[in-house]
């Protein structure tokens, strides 16, 4: 069976695209057959960029590890079911198209509560979960006392990911890795990044996620977005020197790598 990595966070701007391309690229390098689905469909910001990392490939005549892209298949109105949802549909069969041909699929989802987001979230064996240190992204996950720092409970997105939980339960399943990733943060020991720690440590007790560290904003990643690229290809296409915040921020990957603990990846970069 493929191991399914679902990318999602209602809030827009968190990075889930950046984590994907970057996973699942990855993934490719360490010699994995990986496939990807962008389910943001107005933007496809993962898509693009697979699209122009085969356009570079092709134009310089080169070969470097590179995910399948698998897009949704249209489906004809008589084709569905009484009731059945188009949409439900589309991914059921992107995804069975994929499953067992491919170590891993990565779905991307839109940075917005949809019907295909919802149904991705409970198709993940791990799910990969965004956000920037701030209390503006940590809301979507909890609500917290504004004087105490205390979690007073879930919010929206948790609570979507509390019923993907059950679905998979009901299905017989196996549980969700449920991991949040931290991007964005400051380099300096600030009060707002020890306060936004202490309630993740806490709510991930609560619900029940892992912690693990993301991408600081870093001006190499939107560089490398025409071309497809990613810190990882650097070598291959000819750049032999990196600066040190190229070589951070390759560390930055290989950590976050190594803390999502997915099956039969050791990661040798």
């Amino acid at each position: 069976m493929s191991h399914i990595i679902v990318v999602g966070n209602e809030k827009g701007g968190a990075g889930k695209s950046t984590v994907s391309m970057h996973v699942a690229t990855a993934l490719s390098r360490l010699g994995k057959s990986v496939a990807v689905i962008d389910l943001d469909l107005r933007q496809k910001t993962l898509a693009r960029f697979l699209e122009n990392r085969l356009a570079f490939l092709l134009r310089e005549g080169m070969d470097l590890p590179t995910p399948d892209y698998q897009d949704l298949p249209e489906i004809a109105a008589g084709d569905l079911a009484p009731g059945e949802n188009a949409n439900d549909r589309r991914l059921s069969d992107a995804v069975t198209a994929l499953e067992g041909r491919v170590d891993f699929i990565v779905i991307d989802c839109p940075g917005s509560h949809t019907r295909l987001a919802q149904v991705a979230h409970s198709l993940a064996d791990t799910l990969i979960t965004p956000m920037n240190d701030s209390y503006i992204d940590f809301d979507l996950l909890a609500r917290v006392d504004p004087v105490t720092n205390k979690v007073q409970g879930p919010s929206v997105y948790a609570e979507m990911v509390w019923n993907a939980r059950q679905l998979r339960a009901q299905a017989g399943l196996k549980p969700i890795d449920w991991v949040v990733v931290r991007n964005r943060m400051g380099a300096q020991a600030m009060v707002n990044k020890k306060k936004i720690g202490e309630a993740l440590e806490a709510l991930s007790k609560r619900i029940g996620f892992r912690i693990a560290p993301g991408f600081c904003e870093r001006v190499i990643f939107r560089e490398l977005f025409p071309r497809g690229l990613t810190l990882l290809d650097l070598r291959d296409i000819g750049v032999m020197g990196t600066n040190i915040s190229n070589v951070a921020a390759r560390q930055e990957l290989r950590d976050l790598m190594k803390e999502l603990h997915l099956p039969g990846v050791t990661v040798t970069f």
